[in-house]
Formats: C-alpha cells, sequence, structure tokens
C-alpha cells in the first residue's frame, strides 16, 4: 500500500509538521495494524482514510494512541488527495470521530473547517506553572487540553518544558500561546501524554485558540505562528460554532508499504 509524507501548515520542505498519510482501497486496517504502522513512521501522527458515502472516512494515531482529531494530518490527507490521487472537486469531507470535517482549496491554501472548542477559565494550580517552571497569567480548560495564556512571544518562545511533570497532567496536551509580534497571536503544543514531546503545528489547537483570541482581540479573522523549532504558519476565521483553519503542505515522499 502507498504512504505519503507530507510537511503541512508549511510551503517549505523541512518546515511545518510532518504528517504521513496512508489511503486505504478496501476498508480499514485492524487498528493495531494501524497503531503498528504509527508507531514505525515515529511521527506525530499517522493519518489513514477510506471511501465513504460520496467522502472519507479518516482516523489519526500517534506513535501511542488514537486521537479524536488532528488538524495537520487532514490538512495532508487533503492535499494527498488533491494532488496525487486526482481528486477533482473544490470540497473534501471526512467523517471522524470528531463528527463531519470538511476541507477546501482556496487559491493556494487549503482551508479546513472544525467545530470550535469550549473553554473553562480554570486556577493557574501550581502544577500547571511547575510544567514551565514559569507560572502563567491565565488558565482554561477546552475538551481535551488545556489553554495557558502568556504574556510575550519571547515568553512562548523560552518556555522550558518540563516533560515529565506534563506527562502527569490529566489533559491530552498543553497549549501555551501569547499576543504576537507580527502577527495577532503564536503558540507552542506539548503531549508527552500521548508520545509526542512537542508537536510541530497543530491544527486542533486552533479549535481552542481561535475562540480565545476572538474574546480577546474582538476579531473574526487572525494569522497565526506556531513558533516550534519547525515553525508553521496559519490563517484562522471564527465562524460561530465552527472554526476555519488553513495552511499551506508540502509533499516531501511518496513510497510503499509491505505488510506481509
Amino acid at each position: 500500500m502507498k504512504l505519503y509524507q507530507v510537511d503541512a501548515f508549511t510551503d517549505r520542505l523541512f518546515r511545518g509538521n510532518p504528517a504521513a498519510v496512508c489511503p486505504l482501497e478496501t476498508g480499514w486496517l485492524p487498528e493495531e495494524t494501524m497503531q503498528d504502522i504509527a508507531r514505525e513512521n515515529n511521527l506525530s501522527e499517522t493519518a489513514f482514510f477510506v471511501g465513504n458515502q460520496g467522502g472519507y472516512a479518516i482516523r489519526w494515531f500517534t506513535p501511542k494512541v488514537e486521537v479524536d482529531l488532528c488538524g495537520h494530518a487532514t490538512l495532508a490527507a487533503a492535499h494527498v488527495l488533491f494532488q496525487h490521487l486526482g481528486y477533482s472537486g473544490h470540497t473534501i469531507t471526512f467523517q471522524s470521530r470528531s463528527g463531519l470535517l470538511t476541507v477546501f482549496r482556496r487559491v493556494d491554501l487549503l482551508a479546513m473547517n472544525f467545530p470550535v472548542d469550549t473553554l473553562v477559565p480554570c486556577p493557574v494550580t501550581g502544577s500547571l506553572s511547575a510544567c514551565f517552571r514559569r507560572a502563567p497569567l491565565e488558565a482554561y480548560r477546552g475538551k481535551t487540553d488545556y489553554l495557558l495564556v502568556f504574556g510575550s512571544e519571547e515568553d512562548i518562545r523560552n518556555l522550558e518544558p518540563d516533560f515529565a511533570h506534563i506527562k502527569t497532567i490529566d489533559a491530552r496536551g498543553l497549549i501555551v500561546t501569547a499576543p504576537g509580534k507580527n502577527v495577532d497571536f503564536v503558540s507552542r503544543f506539548f503531549a508527552p501524554q500521548v508520545g509526542v514531546d512537542e508537536d510541530p503545528v497543530t491544527g486542533s489547537a486552533h479549535t481552542s485558540l481561535v475562540p480565545f483570541w476572538k474574546e480577546r482581540l474582538q476579531k473574526t479573522v487572525f494569522h497565526a505562528l506556531q513558533v516550534s523549532s519547525r515553525g508553521g504558519e496559519l490563517f484562522c476565521r471564527h465562524l460561530g460554532d465552527r472554526v476555519e483553519i488553513a495552511g499551506k503542505a508540502k509533499t516531501y515522499l511518496i513510497g510503499d508499504l509491505f505488510l506481509t
């Protein structure tokens, strides 16, 4: 079977977030096999998709677990369909554990439409502060992650995560964010709980970031950077109970998997 590796949320190789994409022609592989492939790929996510009633069904695996939502691997899967598998439409629909997801082409961008996250303020506990040896100004809890707010872009870039401690936090991961110098906001994402110490660019985190910054900045259109070592650029819009997350993608590798 074919395997594609795509750098998502970038137009340059070796930047953005690499994802593996495995198109399946005859239905899902056994779950154990998909998890083994993701572990062998050793990327933050491997996406599998299969044709499903005029659209596609999609699943995502980290090297350790299956997850409910992954933005960059969804962008990568859409890129593979548009660029390599001859998909001729302008909109792709994916059925997932997080509901119906759509990706459409907008000039040179791929735009994803995801359900918005709901954030609840929570105390800045000593345990949360100990994750980075620096206390955030504010803390919020979303469906799967904590969102921690810091004062400046420099704060985000200079954070020193304690991965062993972060792994003890009861969440998928930690999103950290602050106002950007030349963009609306910056972020990073840490999820050693699911086998990803730091995710280079995290589309799903922006389902939390966009509603937060909508309220803080009183606007609905955003230019954002995830300031990991690889870095990534995102263009987002708040759409009520949905959020649009757009970016570019670049194919790095096309190969064959031998499973027997």
